[in-house]
């Protein structure tokens, strides 16, 4: 799900299609070049429509793909009219003539009368051993007088324990916490996708990108720093917040960019 009202891939160019989604994100074309590792210079091409810059088709198509995900819009229609409008025709291909196989006469088989001597020995040796056994190997008899043996169990060993009428009985242990308290002198983070689809940036206090992608509905992602967390959040009012165990609430309001910071201790929004 894109950030905001998108614009179709079928009512602009590519280029335009990117730069409005870009501006709908609240993004910057230098931010789009960290997230992307795609050069300013190119973006900009990129955005007026001049792919010359991208060195290929191969290299446009990627560029296309990872700036669309970066600015929260769907990469493959934008792909599919770059192809139908930049891409070059295919040159076509010459197929040579084929000619006709000269047919081979196989030549006739030989029969192998080494396997066949083999086949009769090993026949011969089994024929004999069987012979062998059959005659002389009968079973024997049970001594006479002979007593077969009990074996009776212990009614301890059999007996299960009676269980004791005072003995505690186990219970089950609480798991269902949203989220667990941050550790001392940490901030925990947790993001999750409850109205929708959002586009979400996470970075450490040394600027580290810890998530960066669109947060599918129903999914969670949690971040745990020494110092602080900054996030970047499209449509906000899809997003619930957990800040060191504590539920926040939505991160802002529906289609709404949000940017907050959160350190050890804060209980509210930064």
């Amino acid at each position: 799900m894109s950030i905001g009202n998108s614009p179709s891939p079928d009512d602009l160019s590519v280029g335009r299609a990117l730069a409005q989604a870009r501006v709908a994100a609240g993004l910057s074309v230098d931010e789009v070049s960290t997230t992307t590792r795609v050069r300013v210079p190119i973006l900009q091409a990129i955005e007026r429509d001049d792919f010359s810059r991208c060195g290929g088709d191969v290299y446009a198509r990627g560029h296309i793909r990872s700036v669309a995900r970066a600015v929260g819009v769907d990469p493959e229609p934008l792909v599919e009219q770059y192809a139908a409008t930049h891409a070059p025709a295919p040159e076509p291909v010459t197929v040579a003539p084929v000619y006709g196989a000269e047919k081979i006469k196989p030549e006739p088989r030989r029969p192998n009368w080494t396997a066949a001597m083999v086949a009769a020995i090993v026949a011969v040796v089994g024929f004999l051993g069987f012979t062998l056994f059959s005659g002389g190997g009968g079973k024997s008899a049970p001594q006479a007088g002979a007593t077969p043996a009990r074996t009776t169990a212990s009614p301890a060993a059999t007996a299960s324990a009676p269980q004791s009428d005072n003995a505690p009985t186990p219970k089950p242990t609480d798991t269902g916490s949203a989220i667990a308290a941050a550790p001392p002198g940490k901030v925990t983070v947790k993001v999750s996708a409850v109205g929708g689809a959002s586009w979400i940036l996470a970075t450490d206090h040394n600027g580290k990108q810890l998530y960066q992608a669109s947060l599918k509905e129903g999914a969670s992602e949690t971040w745990t720093d020494d110092k602080k967390i900054k996030l970047v959040i499209g449509n906000a009012g899809a997003v619930q917040l957990f800040v060191n165990g504590k539920d926040l609430g939505p991160a802002g309001d529906t289609g709404q960019v949000v940017r907050l910071t959160y350190t050890p201790g804060d209980p509210t929004q930064g």
